[in-house]
């Protein structure tokens, strides 16, 4: 999708239509979250949304998307790995074994997971399989809901004040930001690896 229909779409549809690509980016469906938030923040900047509302429906687009997957988790997905886990290698003591990890480290991974595409779609599902308790997922999908959300925005609005940056090349922007994750992870997994 261009930024061209995109832009088209929030012209037509309004802030709902951030609401929804949020939503269904979370939910699993395939779109460059990063980008789009970077995106709103860049059409903040040239006057075409406004900020508050720009992030109020982005806020409340990922985590609604948080809160269905994890409802989906706790209600379809145990019964699914049981029933169709043994076909793709999920035995019970490794999924006993990744609850056990998850379930450790579930704050950290709800509040900084999502800057990790994938990892930010399959938590809360794997939240709610965990049966982490809703009032601690609650709160700290919220959390990093915010810290997620809220940046990207703002930055987008700073850069595109400041540098007058066409939305046109802002998906360009987004895989930076993707090489860059990807070389720092590398470097840590290297580092790591040689100690």
């Amino acid at each position: 999708m261009t930024i061209q229909a995109i832009s088209n779409y929030i012209e037509l549809y309004g802030y709902l239509i951030i609401f929804v690509f949020l939503f269904f980016g979370v939910v699993g469906i395939p779109a460059p979250e990063e980008s789009l938030l970077f995106l709103i923040g860049v059409l903040v900047a040239h006057h075409k949304l406004a900020f508050g509302y720009s992030v109020f429906y982005a806020v409340l687009g990922v985590f609604s998307g948080m809160l269905t997957a994890y409802v989906c988790g706790r209600f379809v997905g145990y019964p699914f790995i049981n029933r169709f886990g043994k076909y793709v290698g999920i035995t019970v003591d490794r999924w006993e074994k990744a609850k056990h990890q998850y379930t450790k480290n579930f704050r950290k991974t709800l509040v900084f997971g999502f800057y990790m595409p994938g990892l930010r779609q399959i938590s809360p599902y794997f939240a709610g399989i965990a049966n982490i308790r809703f009032p601690r997922y609650f709160l700290y999908s919220l959390l990093g809901t915010i810290c997620w959300a809220v940046p990207f925005i703002v930055a987008g609005f700073y850069a595109g004040d400041v540098f007058d940056i066409n939305p046109m090349y802002v998906p360009y922007l987004g895989i930076l930001f993707l090489f860059i994750f990807i070389m720092y992870v590398s470097i840590k997994y290297v580092r790591k690896k040689r100690r």
